[in-house]
């Protein structure tokens, strides 16, 4: 049995995994329905972007999902077992890693088109369809930026091994701390620039195109990163598999 199989079994096995990608499912799709459901025809009005209000808060709870899929292991020990029948533990984290992020981008997609199908719904006569790279992009680009997130939380759950630690620090970070940083006076627009989640943001949203007829302030401010979608999402990985990087070498050193 490969190494992927066995993560796959643990993750799937356990009842957290399924709880959260219900709730992360429900809260999106949701959140699309109370938005798209309260729009109007003039300066609320239904677009492509507006079916995806509720993504921020689906990755919230997918990042929990994968911060818990390894500090559980710690915390009952079964990760020293792993490490024991395999002593390779850079194969074993990186095989859980990308366990955790395929589950986090199907989550991600399922929730993205979820929300715009159920908008469509709703609101039948409304431009909601996918006709430019930009609808695409919005949509369907959630499930990489949700597996990216999700790398980034299993860094932070290796690194910290407990559960609550290590969800206060996700949460924290990704629902609070980069718009508190923005706040800071001369220098925080400029840092908050650069931000990883202002940067996944700006991969998904683009320069506004796909919540064109809709009020801009009838909906979260578009993202004030300087890079362009593709190296937005570049960026945003890199920054993932840096923090990977670093949690898997101090994984090495570190007794299980």
């Amino acid at each position: 049995m490969t190494l992927l199989a066995v993560e796959r079994i643990k993750l799937l096995t356990t009842r957290s995994p399924w709880w959260c990608a219900l709730i992360a499912l429900a809260l999106t799709i949701g959140f699309a329905a109370l938005m798209v459901g309260t729009s109007t025809d003039t300066e609320f009005t239904a677009t492509v972007a507006s079916t995806q209000f509720g993504a921020n808060f689906g990755m919230a709870v997918v990042m929990v999902l994968a911060a818990l899929s390894v500090t559980t292991e710690y915390r009952f020990s079964t990760i020293r077992t792993t490490f024991q029948a395999v002593p390779n533990r850079v194969a074993v984290l990186i095989a859980k890693t990308a366990v955790v992020a395929a589950l986090a981008l199907v989550i991600g997609e399922l929730s993205a088109f979820g929300s715009w199908g159920v908008s469509l719904l709703i609101k039948p006569n409304a431009d909601l369809a996918l006709n430019s790279s930009a609808d695409w992009i919005n949509v369907a680009g959630v499930g990489a930026v949700y597996a990216l997130a999700a790398v980034i939380a299993v860094a932070v759950g290796i690194l910290v091994r407990h559960s609550a630690g290590a969800i206060a620090l996700v949460l924290i970070y990704a629902l609070a701390v980069e718009s508190l940083i923005r706040l800071i006076p001369t220098v925080g627009p400029k840092i908050y620039e650069w931000l990883p989640f202002n940067v996944a943001q700006k991969f998904l949203t683009g320069d506004g195109a796909s919540n064109a007829g809709r009020n801009a302030l009838a909906g979260p401010p578009l993202s004030t990163a300087e890079l362009s979608q593709g190296w937005s999402l570049a960026y945003f990985a890199g920054i993932a598999l840096v923090l990977l990087a670093v949690a898997i070498g101090a994984a090495k050193k570190r007794d299980a």
